[in-house]
């Protein structure tokens, strides 16, 4: 059987013969000719090219709050009908509740300020409570909050959060951090000796 001749290259193609099978009969019928794009180049400059990944510039509806409340087939409109979150008619009494537990925890694990702690358990966080109450700077956070000056610089801030100083001074970086009672574990907890170790050498 005769072999086709090579076929050239055209630009950024080739042609390749195949055998195709046509689809009512016993057997190759015919050889076909294919063409495969391998790669294709943009040779614009870069601020020439379209970016078709980039839906920043792009005008996106966004429907009108009022017209959305209209709406029955909304997930707003199974809240209402189900009375969850704030359609919820309980809601504030679970809320006080909530809060009620938090400064119950606050009292149950002997939090107070200058007491010993360490933060989530973690042998690491140790340091001393510097503040026990509201912290309104940290975005829907209600409730009772815990302030620790850290021993190590391994917290989040200096003792203050959005400008409003709770303790400590500024020279303080990353020694404070602000958690929930149920992470905080009072005791006597030393500062750590990061020489202790040396001594079984």
């Amino acid at each position: 059987m005769n072999s086709p001749p090579p076929w050239p290259k055209l630009g950024g193609c080739c042609r390749f013969p195949v055998r195709v099978w046509a689809p009512f009969s016993n057997g190759p019928t015919k050889t076909d000719l294919v063409l495969v794009v391998r790669q294709v180049q943009d040779r614009r400059p870069p601020g020439a090219r379209l970016n078709l990944n980039d839906a920043s510039g792009v005008d996106k509806y966004v429907m009108p709050e009022e017209e959305y409340e209209k709406k029955s087939d909304s997930v707003l409109a199974w809240k209402k009908a189900q009375k969850l979150g704030r359609f919820d008619p309980d809601a504030p009494r679970h809320e006080q509740a909530r809060l009620e537990a938090l400064e119950c925890d606050v009292r149950q694990r002997g939090i107070a300020v200058d007491k010993r702690c360490r933060v989530g358990g973690d042998d690491t966080r140790r340091g001393i409570v510097r503040y026990v109450g509201q912290v309104p700077e940290i975005p829907s956070g209600k409730g009772v909050w815990v302030g620790v000056e850290l021993d190590e610089p391994v917290g989040k801030n200096d003792g203050s959060i959005a400008g409003t100083r709770y303790w400590g001074q500024p020279a303080h970086l990353k020694h404070g951090v602000f958690v929930r009672p149920e992470r905080i574990d009072v005791g006597d907890f030393p500062p750590m000796d990061d020489l202790e170790d040396m001594e079984e050498i």
